[in-house]
């Protein structure tokens, strides 16, 4: 099975020096750097190391996951933040976890003893509660519904559609805004009985 990594960035370029050279390349097969148009230096250093980089057409996250789409060539996709929020070495926890089976792993923020250091009150509370209501309709057991450290089958994007702009319509007139597949993909997994599992 090969493994791409799909790092997200914006001006993150202290933060990719700092998290990337932690990432072993033996963990997975291809590494994918989509920026959101940094302006820090982010693009330039990425290249400099050697890394693929995909700059995204428009703003939004899940549109740097649309334009990488055609590039991937991972059976399964590692989709990860390198800001701190993403601790490099979990890969090979994510990655075994989801060789038993697994259509969807999360890298929770909030299961067993994990914490995540950056919540206020209002995000924490937001998280919980979109949390909660996915698993109250949909019968399911996430602990963290909206981060974006997990690994899935690459199938998956088109299984749930999540490569359709109309899947985001309804959203994103609701909250004004441009949703990423995060969420989503939650839900609908769920919706369709995929086997979903997550470690802290």
């Amino acid at each position: 099975m090969k493994i791409t990594l799909v790092v997200l960035s914006l001006n993150e370029i202290n933060g990719m020096k700092a998290i990337m050279p932690q990432i072993d390349p033996a963990w997975c097969d291809q590494i994918i750097i989509a920026d959101g148009g940094s302006t820090d230096g982010s693009i330039e250093w990425a290249r400099d190391q050697g890394y693929e980089v995909v700059i995204q057409s428009k703003k939004g996250i899940r549109f740097a996951y649309f334009d990488i789409l055609d590039r991937i060539e991972g059976d399964a996709v590692i989709s990860f933040s390198p800001d701190g929020n993403s601790p490099p070495e979990a890969i090979p926890r994510l990655i075994e976890k989801f060789n038993e089976g697994y259509d969807l792993v999360i890298g929770s923020r909030y299961l067993d003893d994990a914490v995540s250091e950056d919540d206020g009150f209002v995000t924490a509370f937001g998280n919980w509660l979109f949390t909660r209501t996915v698993n109250l309709l949909h019968r399911a057991q996430y602990t963290d519904v909206m981060v974006i450290y997990r690994i899935f089958r690459t199938g998956l994007i088109y299984d749930l559609d999540l490569h359709k702009d109309q899947s985001y319509v309804l959203s994103e007139r609701i909250f004004g805004t441009v949703i990423s597949w995060e969420p989503l993909m939650a839900v609908r997994a769920a919706k369709a009985g995929m086997k979903v599992g997550e470690i802290p």
